[in-house]
């Protein structure tokens, strides 16, 4: 396994981290202990690191205290690597649970860092496999800059209440596949983010959670083009949404785009907002009377989608009015709505979605330009 390096200033394996400058909890392969150089082979270092840190008598578990890390945002990280294989079936308990209350991101843009299970950053030609994480403090696994890596065999876990728990986030990526896993946390059970292209995520059961997601996109200047995502033979269960993309209205200058989105062979188990376009995504209270998204969707399918909505509204697409989406398709749409809310039903704004094989109340016969309430969720 040829390993190519820069880490953070750790590719290291943190455990119960103290306060302590010299901390003899951090096993750090860039360290003179180690030794190992950018651009060299570290097989033999990280080796080393990573058996001295399974060998160490302080218990193997994050810090519950945040503040205990080294980098805030981190507790295992990985960067700059080529080949890299991280597998064996073991478990990163993050113990998030005292996190999780003291974490306001999903209210207060300019939060606190809080650490990730496992952060990977520019890593190629690599795969992770059949290990779990369990109730990280944030996400569990953040994917950026990372090229043609595969996430196979995974467990992914964490109450339905944790917050910004999302499964595996993916930015600035290419070529990156999940598979065959089993996601249930508080947030998305995988989202995507903008500069992301080829990504497949197929033979995924997400729930508890948010859905699997594009988005958000559209909140930050300079963001760049999602294209070529396929999500397929997936089953989502009691999950607060399906499959969902979401923008944020009054996007900064220059606009983005979101095409080429594909949803296929889809399961739905009691799921509420099965399909949702969500170009009024805000969960912050200052977005109300913003000016619409200026991200632009075009060429999504929802191919052979069934089971069941927790609510009567099964498929809403709200694209923005100052972009209109193009070119979406809904064909093969097979949802039920057994409860007492009302009639299944469907709501499209800003779009004329082409329909094959779509029962007359998910139809979406009609579309609006009329503004519509901002979403909090």
């Amino acid at each position: 396994m040829a390993l190519k390096l820069r880490f953070l200033a750790m590719l290291l394996f943190l455990l119960l981290a103290s306060t302590a400058k010299a901390n003899p909890n951090v096993f750090d392969v860039t360290s003179a202990t180690y030794g190992a150089k950018p651009g060299s082979d570290v097989t033999k270092a990280l080796v080393k690191a990573w058996s001295d840190a399974c060998a160490s008598p302080s218990a193997s578990k994050a810090p519950t205290n945040a503040g205990q890390f080294t980098r805030p945002d981190t507790w295992v990280g990985f960067q700059y690597i080529d080949k890299l294989t991280l597998s064996g079936g073991g478990t990163f308990d993050g113990q998030g649970a005292l996190a999780w209350g003291q974490n306001d991101c999903h209210k207060n843009k300019n939060c606190k860092p809080i650490p990730i299970n496992l952060r990977f950053e520019f890593i190629t030609n690599s795969r992770v496999q059949d290990i779990t994480s369990l109730n990280s403090k944030n996400f569990h696994m953040h994917v950026f800059g990372c090229k043609h890596t595969t996430f196979q065999h995974l467990t992914i876990t964490a109450p339905d209440e944790s917050r910004n728990t999302d499964g595996i986030h993916i930015g600035a990526s290419t070529g990156i596949n999940i598979t065959h896993a089993k996601i249930g946390t508080g947030d998305d059970c995988v989202s995507i983010g903008d500069d992301s292209h080829q990504i497949t995520v197929t033979d995924v059961t997400c729930g508890p959670g948010h859905g699997i997601s594009i988005g958000s996109l559209g909140r930050y200047k300079e963001e760049k083009a999602v294209t070529g995502i396929i999500v397929k033979n997936c089953t989502l269960t009691n999950t607060q949404n399906g499959v969902r993309i979401k923008t944020w209205p009054d996007s900064p200058s220059p606009s983005s785009t979101a095409s080429d989105i594909h949803y296929e062979n889809i399961i739905m188990v009691n799921v509420s907002n099965p399909i949702l376009i969500d170009q009024l995504y805000c969960p912050y209270t200052q977005c109300d009377q913003k000016p619409p998204s200026k991200v632009k969707i075009s060429n999504v399918s929802f191919k052979n989608i069934k089971g069941s909505s927790f609510t009567p509204l099964a498929v809403k697409l709200v694209c923005s009015r100052g972009v209109p989406c193009e070119n979406v398709k809904l064909t093969d749409i097979d949802l039920t709505y057994g409860g007492d809310q009302g009639p299944l039903t469907s709501l499209c704004s800003n779009v004329k979605p082409t329909i094959t094989g779509v029962k007359k109340a998910l139809a979406c016969a009609t579309s609006s330009l009329a503004p519509l309430p901002l979403s909090k969720k």
